[in-house]
């Protein structure tokens, strides 16, 4: 739709949503699509990836998992990091996600090839992640 289609209402509208970000007023909620590609940090400010994708539990629509880009070069060797999402906590200054986890506990934790897939599935990968990183299921157990 044009804004030659639109009504009053519908222009004035329009012309809220499509403010600049700079006009835009903070808030507790984010889209999904605007987590994708955010920063994960350790907590000591080190980058260790971005975001690749959020995985909701179809019925209570809680986010259960992060997947983490991480790894490899210009998409060669990448992997992808399931985290729990207890486990990530966002900070507002650096407008990233922090994370506590050592290089060694990167190198042994449960991930599969950016041109895998994980069987998300099987509730047994699932249970070796949340023993992994010491986090409560999301379905409750």
């Amino acid at each position: 739709m044009t804004p030659a289609d639109m009504t009053p209402a519908e222009s004035t509208a329009a012309e809220t949503i499509e403010r600049p970000d700079s006009e835009t007023k903070h808030h507790d909620l984010i889209a999904s699509d605007r987590v994708e590609g955010t920063v994960v940090r350790r907590m000591s400010g080190e980058r260790i990836g971005t975001i690749q994708r959020l995985m909701i539990d179809k019925v209570s629509g809680n986010v259960a998992y992060a997947v983490l880009r991480f790894g490899g070069f210009l998409g060669i060797g990448d992997k992808h990091l399931p985290i729990p999402w207890s486990n990530l906590k966002y900070d507002t200054t650096t407008q990233a996600y922090h994370i506590s986890i050592s290089d060694a506990e990167l190198a042994k934790a449960p991930s599969y090839a950016a041109d895998a897939d994980f069987d998300w599935g099987d509730r047994s990968q699932e249970r070796k992640l949340h023993d992994f990183y010491r986090a409560r299921p999301y379905w409750g157990i």
